[in-house]
């Protein structure tokens, strides 16, 4: 099911052209950034990206996603270059775009979202992260068959040959759709030993650290927890949920770290995921990580703000934002005779805190978990939140709050 886009034996990473497009709804400085996002995606996956390509349209070409022009502009330059092995898509392709763009272009044709799923094959360790990631890419394959039969078309011409490619393809359907149904079985019974290790958890509160890929969860996590998850400047480092105890001065809590949320992160994705996501639906608290040094870090609060109202159904959970990588945030003052409107690049750490901490009712932290800059502060945040929890759910431990605090 996996498709390959790591590195070719002796030959080095494959090199892949991005393509994207500038829309009434997604402004050139916006597909710049997306662009960029699905660069940093194919060198998650292990390709190289050789060129990018826009093109402003009302709406993607229903056949070929792109215009005319613009497919022959990219042919000619991959037939020039002689080294492409794929072309990377930045929206989603219906099976006869792929058909249709694969015959122009005569490489490999990808799409974001089965760029991610390959990203997520990689990545699945535990055999709950391998099943969610065969039923996601079963569940993306469904609906585009067809192209997998694109073999026949050298033998159209004979009479009869077009009967048995559907026929092929009507039982690659329901090999598939039985398979579906075995892994949404298979997941159910995770899902239920899964409940149970949370029930047997007792009642001790949970804590889970949520938030964009590739904004430092990890890092937070093995700060916090004092253990080893694995943690690297790559997309979807973490797939697998992680679950340790930790201990701030005398309260125990559960400290989950979850997969990151992206944009475009395709529904089908996130259902497959749910044993995973059950962690956060079931979590006391969440730990909303931010990445302040990005530039586009209030997009990034907006897609995972949306994301956890789906998943926790609008649940409304306390919540502490934590603005990680301070160490990393730069800024570029404004002169005192610039006029134009001040942009995000132009305003100071010091105003974004008093603006966050305003707007958050002081309930937000700015950090460096690398550094372990102000993990003293996000501490004491923590503690009290739990704190309030705990004793919510085990009042006669009260007085032992009380008489720790008279020690102190």
């Amino acid at each position: 099911m996996k498709q390959t886009t790591h590195t070719t034996q002796g030959t080095g990473p494959e090199k892949a052209v991005l393509v994207g497009l500038v829309t009434p709804q997604q402004d050139e400085a916006k597909s710049a950034e997306y662009l960029a996002e699905l660069a940093f995606l194919a060198d998650t996956a292990g390709a190289e990206t050789a060129a990018t390509f826009t093109q402003r349209l009302d709406y993607p070409n229903p056949r070929t996603f792109v215009g005319k022009g613009k497919l022959e502009e990219i042919k000619q330059y991959i037939e020039e270059r002689g080294d492409i092995d794929m072309a990377i898509f930045d929206d989603d392709l219906t099976s006869k775009q792929v058909l249709n763009i694969e015959r122009e272009l005569g490489v490999k044709i990808l799409d974001r979202t089965s760029l991610i799923l390959d990203i997520f094959a990689d990545r699945a360790q535990t055999a709950n992260a391998k099943t969610q990631v065969e039923l996601a890419q079963y569940q993306y394959l469904l609906p585009r068959l067809t192209r997998m039969w694109t073999h026949l078309e050298r033998q159209r011409g004979g009479i009869g040959m077009r009967g048995p490619g559907e026929t092929q393809i009507e039982t690659d359907r329901r090999i598939i759709l039985s398979r579906i149904s075995l892994l949404k079985q298979e997941l159910a019974a995770i899902d239920r030993q899964k409940a149970v290790q949370r029930k047997n958890r007792g009642k001790l509160t949970r804590v889970a650290l949520v938030g964009y890929t590739n904004v430092g969860k990890s890092t937070l996590m093995n700060l916090l927890s004092k253990s080893d998850v694995f943690a690297e400047n790559k997309l979807f480092a973490t797939l697998d949920t992680t679950v340790r105890k930790v201990v701030i001065d005398n309260l125990p809590f559960l400290l989950t770290d979850t997969v990151g949320f992206i944009r475009k992160l395709p529904t089908h994705l996130v259902d497959s995921f749910k044993s995973t996501l059950d962690e956060v639906r079931e979590a006391d608290i969440l730990v909303h990580v931010v990445d302040i040094s990005h530039p586009n870090f209030e997009e990034q609060i907006e897609v995972v703000d949306r994301t956890l109202r789906e998943v926790c159904n609008g649940a409304d959970k306390p919540m502490l934002l934590v603005f990680n990588k301070i160490d990393a945030f730069t800024c570029t003052p404004k002169d005192d005779d610039d006029l134009t409107p001040r942009e995000r690049c132009n305003i100071s750490l010091d105003e974004l805190k008093a603006s966050w901490m305003a707007k958050m009712n002081d309930n937000c932290v700015f950090i460096s978990a690398r550094k372990g800059t102000n993990i003293d502060e996000l501490k004491d945040k923590l503690y009290a939140m739990a704190r309030e929890i705990h004793l919510a759910r085990f009042p006669y431990n009260d007085l032992l709050y009380q008489k720790y605090d008279e020690d102190e």
